[in-house]
């Protein structure tokens, strides 16, 4: 049950990134920075789009708040770092790709929706 709601809520979120063309979100599971499957394919899509348009990126990577603050703070840096790089090896020029970290966050989407990086492409 737990994990159904797990899903339930993912779809909710990335249904959230679907009404701003340009926007992606990238999700991760607690403490990680590995990309999965879906992660994968949600990068591939952004720069696709990047690459087709020339357009600048933005990667901001989020991380959920706990004990120890520093430790989110990194996290949120390697979650962006990984996404940018992976956007560069699927072909988006590295020079115009910018991150931000933006953790941690404490919000009414709770923790899952601070496990995630968002990427914006043709943004500010």
């Amino acid at each position: 049950m737990r994990r159904l709601s797990l899903l339930l809520g993912l779809g909710l979120l990335t249904g959230c990134a679907g009404g701003h063309p340009g926007k992606y979100v990238v999700f991760f599971t607690q403490n990680s920075t590995q990309l999965d499957a879906p992660a994968q394919m949600v990068i591939t899509q952004a720069a696709q789009r990047a690459v087709s348009t020339h357009a600048r990126v933005r990667v901001e990577g989020y991380a959920a708040a706990s004990h120890d603050l520093s430790a989110d703070e990194l996290l949120a840096i390697d979650r962006a770092k990984i996404v940018a790089r992976q956007l560069a090896v699927d072909g988006v020029d590295a020079s115009r790709i910018s991150q931000q970290p933006r953790g941690p966050l404490n919000n009414e989407n709770g923790a899952l929706a601070s496990r995630r990086v968002e990427i914006e492409v043709g943004g500010r």
